[in-house]
């Protein structure tokens, strides 16, 4: 009679560790982002990415979606599921995601839906770099709208059929300073909500 027990807690806990592996791998849910262990006003990240020492749920998340694999030398990735208030960034609003010249020899960033994929719409304007800032007129004082449709002027990151999703600031060669000191280092965009559903903020 003793067995049973011991049979019973043996498989529910098979259950359990696979189902929280599965959902922090990203394969079932939003899953993971990043640890946070690095966190820069509400922009995470964490410096284990790409190295021996990541935790076996990012290495997972990792080799599930094909995301965030180089090491840190060669760059940091930040994400951010938040806008300047702390409410969830969400399709049904728009954003003005603005910063200054960053700390790496290039940078971009990114939206991922829910599922850390890329929505799937056809605007061909799902990120916003340092080479369009360039082309924009100033690298050290930049900015972009976040939302389902075509903004007036300016650069455009579409939020279309994203729903919940965040932004990855990826920074590519970053400089020795960042990776010693990110809080005091980097210069954290800021993600201001102007509106939602066609309501002012």
């Amino acid at each position: 009679m003793k067995l049973i027990p011991l049979l019973i807690g043996g498989i529910l806990g098979l259950a359990a560790g696979a189902a929280s592996a599965m959902v922090m791998a990203g394969m079932v849910g939003s899953g993971i982002r990043l640890s946070g262990d690095v966190n820069v006003e509400n922009w995470q990240s964490d410096w284990t990415i790409g190295s021996a020492t990541a935790n076996p749920w990012t290495r997972a998340r990792i080799a599930r979606h094909g995301l965030l694999a180089l090491t840190k030398e060669e760059a940091v990735y930040f994400t951010r599921a938040s806008d300047d208030d702390g409410k969830p960034l969400t399709e049904a609003c728009t954003y003005r995601v603005s910063g200054t010249a960053m700390p790496a020899l290039w940078w971009s960033v990114t939206l991922y839906d829910g599922d850390s994929r890329l929505p799937p719409n056809t605007d061909k304007a799902l990120s916003y770099d340092l080479t369009k800032a360039a082309a924009e007129g100033d690298a050290d004082a930049w900015s972009f709208t976040v939302s389902p449709a075509h903004p007036a002027e300016g650069g455009w990151v579409s939020s279309r059929a994203a729903d919940k999703f965040d932004l990855t600031l990826r920074l590519y060669k970053p400089s020795a300073a960042l990776l010693s000191d990110p809080e005091a280092t980097l210069p954290a965009p800021s993600v201001e909500r102007l509106s939602c559903g066609g309501q002012g903020s």
